[in-house]
């Protein structure tokens, strides 16, 4: 059964303010009990794209918990391409891991590569590897490590409503390469509608290209739409990477309309860019580095023949506010004592 965390009412769409930082560091309401670590483990972590700040994010929590357990990590990166991915499922094969880490790419875009993962027998753990999250995922993963993407939709679609006084003009950037980018779109999609807001547009644009692509697209939406384009909602981070200069280039400040807000994943980048008021205004951040140690343990169960923890980190919406109170940090990582727990269970 899946323990769904709410980190203390931060989903329902409260901003990361100062009180609910403090209230973050009550405690880890993950897993207390598992196996203890197994012994001297290599995985391969295989990375959608390492340009992502989520995917990065994440792959850094990985190399972290593994220095911690003691296993050695191996990091093949897919440089943003199906090609590339194909690639690095053929790489990490012949490494003959004990196991895999599919980070931030679709299953079923490599169904047949990972078939041969499966044939193997090694373990697979991923995040963000489909619209099905926790135990059990398709593909024969072990445990898709994510939040509850529809529920990240539904707090940044809250946001542009709550921001917009309920009548936001909105466009939305998803990526049709991906299933759960698509469901996140959508979701954003509805909710604004429901609510009475206007979708202007709904663009389909790959991630991999949003450096070539976001600016001569953003100058064509803002001809296109004017001051009718209040709020970009984005199913992450990166389409927001490159719509500055063209912002900047139009003449809007850099916290004027239209106002950015990201469905995660809560890059490095992003809080660079809210806490300076640079053409993005929130992001919808997942604990990162956290899902990097739950990835890890939820290895050392699968290697091990033990169940999945059923474990489901909660996003928060951070705002310029939020930021503030957390001082330097560029990452949303809950002081609630993750790591300690989980190497209690490892027995580190």
């Amino acid at each position: 059964m899946l323990k769904r965390t709410f980190l203390n009412g931060l989903l329902a769409g409260t901003f990361l303010t100062s009180m609910a930082l403090g209230a973050m560091a009550e405690g880890f309401d993950g897993p207390t009990t598992g196996p203890k670590a197994a012994d001297g483990k290599t995985i391969v972590v295989l990375a959608a794209d390492l340009t992502n700040g989520g995917i990065l994010g994440v792959t850094t929590g990985i190399e972290e918990a593994a220095a911690k357990i003691g296993w050695t990590v191996k990091v093949l990166d897919g440089a943003g391409s199906v090609q590339g991915r194909s690639a690095a499922v053929g790489q990490a094969l012949a490494l003959n891991p004990d196991g895999i880490v599919i980070n931030g790419f679709d299953a079923a875009e490599q169904q047949t590569a990972l078939e041969g993962v499966t044939a193997a027998k090694i373990p697979m753990v991923s995040w963000h590897s489909g619209p099905k999250i926790g135990c059990d995922a398709p593909g024969g993963i072990f445990a898709n490590v994510s939040t509850d993407a529809m529920q990240v939709s539904d707090v940044a679609a809250k946001w542009a409503l709550d921001d917009a006084g309920g009548k936001p003009g909105v466009v939305i950037f998803t990526d049709s390469t991906y299933q759960i980018a698509i469901d996140k779109a959508d979701r954003m999609k509805k909710d604004i509608e429901d609510a009475g807001g206007t979708v202007l547009e709904y663009v389909d644009t790959p991630i991999a290209e949003t450096s070539t692509r976001m600016g001569p697209l953003t100058t064509t939406l803002l001809q296109k739409y004017g001051a009718k384009w209040t709020h970009s909602l984005a199913i992450n981070d990166l389409y927001f990477d490159f719509m500055g200069p063209s912002l900047a280039a139009a003449g809007i400040d850099g916290k004027g309309a239209p106002k950015a807000g990201s469905a995660g994943d809560g890059s490095e980048a992003a809080f660079q860019r809210i806490r300076g008021g640079q053409y993005q205004a929130v992001t919808v951040a997942e604990p990162l580095n956290l899902q990097g140690w739950q990835i890890v343990d939820e290895l050392n169960r699968a290697v091990q023949g033990e169940a999945c923890s059923g474990y489901i980190t909660a996003p928060a919406l951070v705002t310029e506010e939020g930021l503030k109170a957390m001082g330097d940090s560029n990452a949303f990582d809950p002081q609630n004592g993750y790591r300690d727990a989980y190497a209690a269970i490892w027995g580190k």
